[in-house]
């Protein structure tokens, strides 16, 4: 049987917006396994990103219960959140939010700078994830330095570097073309069929059909609930892209 990663009961957010109370989620109750890959989808405003935040340990539920790994983040600390953030949760951006003036290795590295990690240990870890996404040969190479689909595989690195549970990424084909997109989706399948737990937001429903399972979002509720029935193949896509055109 399938062991629940995320679980949530009943989860309210709601914003005081002046004298006015902005309910941007209404209850919801959703049960995501380990090793899934989901993608959330909605239109702006139907509760998506707040549910994103919610699980991403970057904001509390004003009511019900959120459980991580067995363990109840509902009503944690704000310390308490951030040591989640950093040891549990990795992200991954639509803008990537690489600091411009450091490179790829010590992008990677930060979060194991905030964790006190030596620096041996430190360049260690980022240099072999930096591998791992392709990147062997970038290592030292600036942001600037890279296309949108090496930040992003930078991005995914770092993401990787404390060994999460959990991959949250957030529009992460948002800047890239379509190529590039396929580029950073056949990573994502393949760290998901690894084991990595993956929920992705997404508006575009051609990137949603990457993963396994889709929850749509309307008005604060969940509207829709279901697996992929015709799964996309990232890596098969690439190669058909790649293949000659057969003259007719």
């Amino acid at each position: 049987m399938a062991e629940a990663l995320i679980q949530t009961a009943d989860l309210v957010k709601e914003y005081i917006v002046g004298e006015q109370t902005v309910v941007a989620l209404r209850g919801i109750s959703v049960s995501i396994d380990k090793g899934e890959f989901v993608a959330v989808m909605g239109p702006s405003g139907s509760g998506k990103s707040t549910f994103m935040n919610l699980i991403g340990c970057l904001d509390s539920p004003t009511r019900g219960k959120y459980t991580l790994a067995g363990e109840n983040i509902s009503a944690l600390s704000g310390d308490a959140l951030a040591a989640i953030r950093n040891k549990r949760i990795g992200f991954v951006f639509q803008q990537f939010n690489l600091l411009p003036r450091t490179s790829a290795l010590d992008n990677v590295e930060l979060p194991l700078l905030y964790g006190g990690v030596p620096a041996v240990e430190r360049h260690a870890r980022a240099n072999k994830r930096l591998i791992e996404v392709g990147l062997a040969d970038r290592v030292h190479h600036h942001p600037a330095q890279l296309s949108g689909g090496q930040q992003q595989r930078v991005a995914i690195a770092r993401a990787l570097i404390n060994n999460p549970v959990l991959i949250l990424a957030d529009e992460p084909t948002g800047a890239l073309d379509s190529r590039t997109s396929l580029e950073v989706m056949a990573l994502l399948q393949i760290l998901n069929r690894d084991g990595m737990t993956v929920v992705m937001v997404t508006h575009e429903h051609d990137i949603a059909a990457f993963a396994r399972r889709n929850i749509h979002f309307r008005d604060g509720l969940v509207l829709e609930d279901h697996p992929v029935q015709n799964i996309n193949d990232a890596e098969a896509m690439l190669r058909d892209a790649k293949s000659p055109a057969v003259a007719d």
